[in-house]
C-alpha cells in the first residue's frame, strides 16, 4: 500500500486486484464448505470487504470530511482510480502501482467470473439502470451470474430499508455487491451496508453503471493515460460536473503540494 493524502492505496495493477478478490471468494467458499464459517452466521462473521475506486474527488472529500476519511482508511482496498494518484504513488516509491479505473476493474472482474460460481448484485443508478447493466454484462462479458438489482433512493436510507436491502443481498447469495451512486455516497452506503448483510465484497465503482450501459460516453484511453479524463467528462456533462471540478482539482493540487513541502526532510 502507498499513502496519498492519508489514504492507503493499492500499489499494483487491475489484474493483481482481481486476483486478490477471486482468492478471497475461493477461501471464503472453502471455509463455508469446511464449516469454519456458517452460511447462517451473522454478517460480522463474513468478510464483507469494502473496496473503493477513488480519485482526486474522493481524496478532497475525505480531506474536508474527517468521518469520510476514516471510512476510506478502514476500507479493505482503495484502488487508484485516477492517473494523478498513480503519479504520486510512483513518486513515493510504489513502482508497480497502475491505474485501477473503476469501470475497468468492474469489466475485468465480470469477465474473470463469467464461468465461476461467483454471484453479483447491482445497487445504483436511476430506476432501471441496474437492470440494464445486468443485461449489458451478459451481452458484453458473457456473465449471467447477476442475482439481484436495486435502485436506492436519492435520500439517505432508513435503518428499516437498510435491513431489507441487506436481507435481500444475503438471500440472493451474492458474493459481490457493486454500488454506483457517486462519491462519497456510494462509499458511505457500502460501509454502512456491511453491517446488515452477508457477502464477500461491497464495491463502490462510481460511473461504471452509466459507462457500461452506454448512458455516458467514456474518454478515449489516451485521454485517460495523460490524466485528462476529468476534462473530457466535463465536456460531456458540464452542468453536473463544472462545480465539482472547479473546486476539486485546485484543492487536490494544493493539498499534495502542501504535503510535499511539509514532509520534506
Amino acid at each position: 500500500m502507498v499513502q496519498v493524502l492519508g489514504i492507503p492505496f493499492f500499489d499494483q495493477d487491475i489484474d493483481a486486484a482481481v486476483t486478490r478478490v477471486l482468492q478471497v471468494c475461493k477461501d471464503t467458499s472453502e471455509a463455508v464448505r469446511n464449516e469454519t464459517i456458517s452460511p447462517f452466521s451473522g454478517a460480522a462473521l463474513w468478510p464483507n470487504h469494502c473496496i473503493s475506486a477513488s480519485g482526486a474527488h474522493g481524496l478532497v472529500e475525505a480531506h474536508n470530511d474527517p468521518a469520510f476519511k476514516n471510512i476510506l482508511q478502514n476500507y479493505w482496498l482503495n484502488l487508484p482510480d485516477g492517473m494523478p494518484i498513480v503519479w504520486i504513488g510512483k513518486w513515493k516509491g510504489a513502482k508497480q502501482i497502475a491505474r485501477c479505473y473503476g469501470p475497468d476493474f468492474f469489466k475485468e472482474t465480470m469477465k474473470a467470473t463469467a464461468m465461476l460460481p461467483i454471484k453479483h448484485f447491482f445497487c445504483g443508478g436511476r430506476e432501471g439502470v441496474a437492470n440494464e447493466l445486468k443485461q449489458a454484462v451478459a451481452t458484453k462479458f458473457g456473465n449471467q451470474n447477476v442475482v439481484g438489482t436495486f435502485c436506492p433512493p436519492f435520500r439517505p436510507m432508513t435503518e428499516t430499508e437498510m435491513v431489507q436491502l441487506g436481507n435481500a443481498i444475503t438471500q440472493s447469495g451474492a458474493d459481490m455487491v457493486w454500488i454506483g451512486i457517486g462519491c462519497p455516497k456510494q462509499e458511505k452506503l457500502a460501509y454502512e451496508l456491511k453491517k446488515y448483510t452477508q457477502t464477500k465484497f461491497l464495491i463502490a465503482v462510481g460511473a461504471a453503471f452509466d459507462f457500461h450501459t452506454n448512458r455516458v460516453r467514456q474518454a478515449p484511453s489516451w485521454v485517460q493515460q495523460i490524466g485528462m479524463e476529468w476534462f473530457f467528462r466535463l465536456l460531456m456533462e458540464p452542468k453536473r460536473l463544472f462545480k465539482r471540478y472547479i473546486t476539486v482539482i485546485p484543492q487536490f493540487i494544493w493539498l499534495n503540494l502542501k504535503e510535499f513541502i511539509t514532509q520534506r526532510p
